[in-house]
């Protein structure tokens, strides 16, 4: 008996997990309690479930309200293929669409919420043929000022956010100063390895001789005119002033 029992929980589970056999309808996800500063606008967040694929032109949203005092259930959100604000009431411009269908959020927001908005938020989802399920509930409390649960989340989302710039800053600041002293020492390690030359120094095989020549200027005394400047090796002249005393010694022989 058990056995076939534990056959049948599986043939069950293989049935729902292949789409076969359906399981549920409508289901909707709201955030419960909550709480807004007087003057500010809060966002009435509502998601949902449904078993069957979204239809967009199909599928409804309805927000209603219940004051927390005596008073009737009034309108104040309803959604068919577009948005549809209430046309009168305590809302009555007061309320925006903030979900996405295809995103299964059917979320709105209040503006500049007041005391009167104290009360009891429904929203109800319609998804044919899931067209039964739960109501989400939203019980809002408008306060003067923020409680200091909300002061202190805030606050240490603030300095949360501060001291992690501050954090990414410092490795930055860090990794750039590594990298800076990365790259003196390796260009002091090579350093020493360059040989450092002299340009004012020559190659023995690359330097140039220069010859000095030297220029002579005959004067004429006859007729005081100036010969043309000749130029001649040092070496040379004193080749024929010697060519020239062998001459005059063999003439005195």
């Amino acid at each position: 008996m058990c056995v076939k029992g534990f056959y049948l929980l599986a043939v069950l589970s293989g049935l729902a997990a292949s789409g076969v056999l359906r399981v549920g309808g409508m289901r909707v996800y709201t955030s419960g309690d909550m709480e807004a500063v007087n003057g500010t606008d809060v966002r009435l967040k509502c998601t949902f479930q449904s078993s069957s694929p979204i239809t967009a032109s199909t599928l409804t949203v309805s927000w209603t309200f219940r004051p927390l005092g005596p008073g009737r259930e009034e309108s104040v959100f309803y959604y068919h293929t577009k948005p549809y604000p209430p046309p009168d009431g305590r809302f009555r411009k007061r309320t925006v669409w903030a979900g996405d269908i295809m995103g299964r959020d059917a979320s709105i927001i209040v503006r500049e919420v007041k005391f009167t908005y104290n009360g009891t938020y429904s929203c109800q989802v319609k998804n044919p043929p899931d067209a039964h399920g739960n109501v989400g509930e939203i019980r809002l409390r408008v306060v003067t000022t923020a409680s200091f649960s909300e002061l202190l989340l805030l606050a240490l989302a603030i300095g949360g956010g501060i001291a992690a710039v501050v954090v990414l800053l410092v490795i930055i600041v860090s990794c750039r100063r590594c990298r800076r002293k990365r790259q003196r020492q390796e260009d002091s390690e090579e350093a020493p390895r360059k040989e450092r030359k002299d340009p004012t120094v020559c190659h023995p095989s690359r330097s140039i001789h220069l010859y000095l020549s030297e220029t002579s200027v005959e004067i004429d005394s006859s007729d005081g005119m100036i010969s043309e400047a000749s130029t001649k090796d040092p070496s040379s002249s004193e080749e024929e002033e010697r060519s020239t005393d062998e001459d005059e010694g063999g003439d005195s022989d």
